[in-house]
């Protein structure tokens, strides 16, 4: 997996669609509009079918407004939380930069924390001093109960100044009556939006047609957009424009028959072609086509099917970018899987291609799976699944991994990452299933250095310091950055802080080639935590603030990861206010991922810091840590610390000082001691020893004497501390 630009914006997004010629303005329904704005209304809900003018309505009314306008055309694979919030905070960005910058960090944990962005944002929003128009188009696609809940939220929180536009095929799960009660919402809906005589006049004025049969078209599509759009059309092949009237219906059936009768049938061969190859992709520019269908002249033949036909939608100003209505391109897809059956997957293949190597990596992966290339659709979710998880982007990748089907149980890679979004998720017996998979089937090794990855960090989340090392212990010399850093990260839990500065190193310099920038911001908290736990307070405060420097300068400020470089500043800051602001943040961060030792680490110096200051937030911390540590197989030297701790601020737990053996352990008390760090009980070992669970018993209590210690726990990490393990 690389850190990557899988999560790059289609800026094309971002954009209002340009205005259709001819285009026709609306002065009934911009007043509601603007009535809307001068009111102050949080929210102004366009709910109609398709095809009613919802986008033009509101592309034409925006054009006339000087107050700037933040635009997102949504999409179904908007519905990730993270995805959605990064096109909502970049459509923002772009009429004012300083909310993207404030706001941005945030997005990679909407996943986890939406909430927290929506307050963010808002503040933000607060902050404006000059109107802000925010449109959401499509937004029916959205189908996350999350993302509908963060939207609703921030409608209750947005600032007078700032009006959410969303325009959608139906109402939106909200409570929209209480909106209505206290008069902040604005409602346009099929009824308003029906074209009546005098607006539907200029939309067939290049018919040549008289008031009287503007007036039947009217009442035949009962003022649908889209019907007299494609009456329009029609009438100009029409022999006979009385009975072209008197045929019509504006009804769904009329696209159907339209497309057959009249479009299809119509137009050249190669426009055919064209039209039904390219029913397959999103959004349409000259290269593209031209990959897809075998053609040339793919721009040309865009910007001269737009100046005539309105259903092929502007998507820039630059006349590069257009997409199809929407139910124009259902329509013909409808057709072409019918007239271009054998060919589809090559089209998608085709499509896919061009994404790999000049567009969207999420398109590339779309069009390879809907090709049933799997496998190489494996591959890119892959080589893009750090950039994507990194981002907050869980659901996108879970999405992606669904679609392999059983590649996804085959595919080394894709088991590598199905694992990680098990860690990420706090399955942890599932990221174990998919790391002992992935191990087995990876007979040549090509990945061992991802698989190894995978498993220390799964045994690390789950407080698991011994297997952690098992996991280490089984793979090769570090191949690339993310192992490195796993591999350090296990040492530093193990309390080996020696062993793993030169492998920390190693962390970094693979980082800055290749590059990373997630491991080259993390790594360094893991060398911080070891220099202060050696005893070198002010280099472990310089790399913790190295750290949040980077993850600042790479927008990882929000990440989890974080969260021990503000407990390593909490611990060695010489001011109380940041010492105590830096402990609560690292908690903060901490709870927002499911990992033991992480969470307990934090506790622990939050508690302890406050408790210095005589804070009672302190010892109510440190007490949450020790039931976070009792979770622990083996918390390695977090339950050391934890420890101390305890001892420093009168609690009854004593803290280890042992600095040697009391006495030296026999033979068969070596052999218990080694099998201690395991997952074995007591009984698992005197069967594995062949001897009786009493004498194992009486191993233990031996040991745990002259080790100086009271548990098993603190027993493996004493004998690591002293060389035994």
């Amino acid at each position: 997996m690389t850190d990557t630009d899988a999560g790059e914006l289609v800026l094309t997004k971002l954009v209002p669609p340009t205005l259709p010629g001819p285009f026709v303005v609306r002065p009934r329904l911009h007043e509601l509009l603007d009535l809307a704005l001068d009111e102050r209304h949080r929210m102004v809900l366009l709910s109609a079918p398709a095809g009613a003018g919802k986008s033009t309505l509101l592309a034409g009314w925006l054009s006339e407004r000087p107050s700037p306008v933040a635009w997102f055309q949504a999409e179904s694979s908007d519905s990730d939380s993270a995805r959605f919030w990064s096109y909502v905070v970049a459509a923002i960005g772009r009429i004012d930069p300083k909310v993207e910058a404030s706001v941005g960090p945030r997005v990679p944990s909407a996943a986890a924390d939406g909430t927290g962005l929506v307050a963010a944002l808002a503040n933000a929003l607060s902050a404006l001093t000059t109107p802000l128009v925010v449109v959401i188009d499509d937004y029916h696609v959205i189908d996350s109960d999350q993302v509908q809940s963060e939207v609703e939220r921030l409608i209750e929180l947005c600032p007078p100044q700032v009006t959410l536009v969303l325009s959608t095929r139906m109402d939106p799960p909200f409570r929209l009556g209480r909106l209505r009660v206290r008069g902040q919402l604005t409602e346009i809906r099929a009824a308003d939006l029906r074209f009546d005589r005098a607006e539907a006049g200029p939309l067939l004025s290049s018919a040549s047609i008289d008031a009287e049969i503007v007036g039947a078209l009217v009442q035949r599509t009962e003022g649908w957009a889209a019907g007299l759009v494609l009456a329009e059309l029609s009438m100009r092949s029409a022999s006979s424009i009385d009975g072209f009237v008197d045929g019509f219906r504006g009804d769904d059936q009329l696209i159907v028959d339209y497309l057959s009768d009249e479009l299809l049938a119509t137009v050249t061969d190669e426009d055919r072609q064209r039209l039904l190859a390219t029913s397959v992709l999103e959004r349409l520019t000259g290269p593209l086509i031209d990959a897809v269908t075998g053609l040339g002249g793919g721009g040309a033949w865009l910007r001269r099917t737009a100046a005539t036909n309105q259903l092929l939608i502007g998507l820039d100003r630059s006349g590069t970018w257009y997409r199809y209505h929407h139910l124009l391109r259902d329509l013909l897809l409808l057709e072409a899987e019918t007239a271009l059956a054998d060919q589809m997957a090559d089209l998608h293949r085709a499509a896919a291609d061009w994404h790999r190597l000049n567009g969207s990596m999420h398109d590339a992966i779309e069009h390879y799976l809907s090709a049933g290339e799997r496998a190489t659709a494996a591959d890119l979710i892959v080589e893009h699944a750090t950039a994507l998880l990194n981002g907050g982007q869980l659901r996108t990748v879970i999405g992606h991994l669904d679609r392999l089907g059983d590649v996804a149980d085959t595919h080394v890679g894709a088991l590598v990452v199905r694992g990680w979004v098990a860690l990420i998720a706090g399955r942890f017996a599932e990221a174990k299933r998919c790391h002992r998979a992935a191990y087995q089937i990876d007979i040549d090794g090509a990945d061992e250095g991802l698989i190894a990855a995978l498993g220390i960090m799964t045994y690390i989340a789950a407080g698991d310091v011994a297997g952690a090392l098992g996991a280490a212990a089984g793979s090769t010399e570090p191949t690339e950055a993310t192992q490195a850093m796993a591999l350090g990260l296990a040492l530093v839990c193990a309390g080996r802080f020696d062993d793993a500065r030169p492998v920390l190193d190693l962390a970094l310099e693979m980082a800055a080639a290749e590059p990373d920038h997630f491991v080259a911001t993390i790594a360094p908290i893991s060398v911080a935590t070891a220099d202060l736990e050696d005893g070198s307070p002010a280099s472990a405060e310089r790399h913790a603030r190295t750290a949040l420097e980077l993850a600042d300068r790479y927008s990882l400020t929000e990440a989890p990861q974080t969260a021990l470089a503000h407990s390593i500043v909490a611990r060695t800051s010489t001011d109380p206010a940041e010492a105590a602001r830096s402990a609560r943040r690292g908690v903060e961060l901490a709870r927002r991922a499911p990992e033991f030792l992480m969470l307990a680490y934090a506790l622990v110096s939050a508690g302890d810091v406050l408790s210095v200051q005589g804070d009672p937030e302190g010892p109510g911390l440190l007490a949450e840590a020790r039931t976070v540590i009792d979770r622990c197989p083996d918390p390695g030297f977090t339950g050391v610390f934890l420890a101390r701790a305890e001892s420093r601020h009168g609690t009854d737990v004593a803290a280890p000082k042992i600095v040697e053996l009391i006495e030296e352990l026999t033979d068969r008390e070596y052999a218990v001691l080694r099998l201690l760090p395991s997952e074995l009980s007591q009984r698992d070992i005197a069967s594995e020893l062949y001897v009786s669970l009493n004498t194992v018993k009486s191993h233990c209590r031996a040991i745990y004497r002259k080790l100086g210690v009271t548990d098993r726990k603190t027993a493996v990490q004493t004998a690591r501390d002293l060389g035994l393990l």
